[in-house]
């Protein structure tokens, strides 16, 4: 590793993401504290991120590597310590520098949230990975920091003010502004496609323990929410929150890597509140049915070809407004097996689908280039792997705040 010319490089860098990965890392780091650089299949896309991020005086380098070529991929993981890829869907574009880096003990971060490619990924290659000494570290986006990381925190909390850890977590997303770059979209359609011809990825889709190291595992947790519900603790109608079919996988694979320290009977779960009365309901059974018709539609060519009208492509995403770049606020709220509660929040401050998961996903990776960590090579989650290395750069870089609410 010191014999490496890059701390961090970002392949997939002319992306709509890949771009903002760029500008966060330009932005926050002097050359003199991260040497670093951009990678991707053309030249001239590569000279217009440097644009993008100000580089006027081509400060950062620039890598031509491609996802589908091992030998570049090779020639790229060989000159840097850490690789963060926004080159997704994964499944179609990603496992070949996994393998790659798996091999060459180069630490990797990602922000998919293919659950059937994890679970493949870490089947085939952590062997190769204990070996090497590579860190490969999946979901350093908005799926799944802000869960697991939030998970994390109050569970730390929760051991300082009582003695031990919450036996329940619930995560709520109370409010948010955004949107979702076509990418996060590709790749979701491209798991319902899957599903649908596999009877293996249904299987792992189920399963709420799919990713633990052994997802034969038998905890509390059942399927994620499906339905609109009511919840009293809230007060307020829910709907199926979109991504918690990625979250919770990844904070039950955070418990279990970390030798259970949340408990073996330990349950979390994820929803999203829409309100109170009847206009809360029906907003949450509008987001149910169209989370629904989502689902439906990508199994045909067909409705795929609809959703595209819709849907941004993949490489596009919502227009930017750096005057008002949205936020998020969740809410986790947890019990002691004793009943002892706790509730904390985690606020980011910008755009979840972009502007947080590019300064996310940009710490992960500076994080395993530079900080001291005591995780040996494999195949990590963003808690075990980062920890509280992480949670303090998230609070110092990535605009993230972590509170107890009182």
């Amino acid at each position: 590793m010191t014999s490496r010319n890059f701390d961090v490089v970002i392949l997939g860098a002319t992306g709509f993401t890949g771009k903002w990965v760029a500008k966060h890392l330009f932005d926050t780091y002097t050359p003199k504290d991260l040497k670093w650089a951009i990678a991707g299949r053309s030249p001239e896309k590569l000279a217009e991120v440097r644009e993008f991020i100000g580089d006027s005086d081509k400060v950062i380098d620039s890598i031509i590597a491609d996802s589908n070529d091992e030998a570049s991929l090779q020639e790229l993981v060989s000159q840097t310590k850490v690789v963060i890829t926004t080159v997704g869907p994964y499944a179609h574009y990603g496992s070949l520098l996994v393998k790659v880096c798996a091999e060459s003990g180069t630490h990797y971060v990602d922000l998919t949230g293919e659950v059937p490619w994890m679970r493949n990924m870490i089947d085939e290659h952590h062997i190769s990975a204990e070996k090497s000494g590579a860190k490969i570290v999946h979901s350093c986006g908005f799926d799944s920091i802000p869960s697991d990381m939030g998970t994390y925190f109050i569970q730390q909390q929760a051991n300082e003010k009582f003695g031990a850890p919450l036996k329940n977590v619930r995560f709520s997303l109370t409010k948010a502004k955004g949107g979702i770059s076509g990418g996060t979209f590709a790749s979701m359609i491209n798991i319902i496609k899957e599903a649908v011809r596999d009877k293996q990825v249904r299987k792992i889709l189920f399963n709420p323990y799919s990713l633990n190291p052994s997802p034969s595992f038998k905890g509390p947790d059942k399927p994620d929410q499906r339905a609109v519900e009511y919840s009293k603790e809230l007060g307020k109608w829910t709907a199926p929150f979109m991504m918690a079919g990625i979250n919770t996988r990844i904070v039950r694979r955070s418990n279990a890597l970390m030798d259970f320290v949340y408990g073996e009977d330990f349950s979390y779960t994820e929803t999203m509140p829409t309100g109170a009365g009847a206009s809360g309901y029906l907003m949450a059974k509008a987001i149910s049915s169209a989370i629904k018709s989502i689902a439906f539609m990508s199994v045909t060519a067909l409705g795929r070809s609809v959703l595209g009208v819709f849907l941004p492509s993949q490489g596009d995403g919502p227009k930017v407004d750096p005057d008002n770049p949205g936020f998020y606020l969740l809410q986790f709220n947890g019990e002691t097996a004793k009943g002892e509660s706790l509730v904390a929040t985690v606020y980011g401050d910008a755009d979840p689908g972009y502007g947080s998961t590019s300064k996310m996903l940009a710490e992960a990776g500076v994080c395993l280039a530079k900080d001291e960590l005591a995780t040996s090579g494999g195949f990590w989650t963003p808690a075990s792997a980062l920890g509280d290395s992480l949670l303090s750069r998230l609070q110092s870089n990535a605009g993230l705040e972590f509170k107890i609410k009182d």
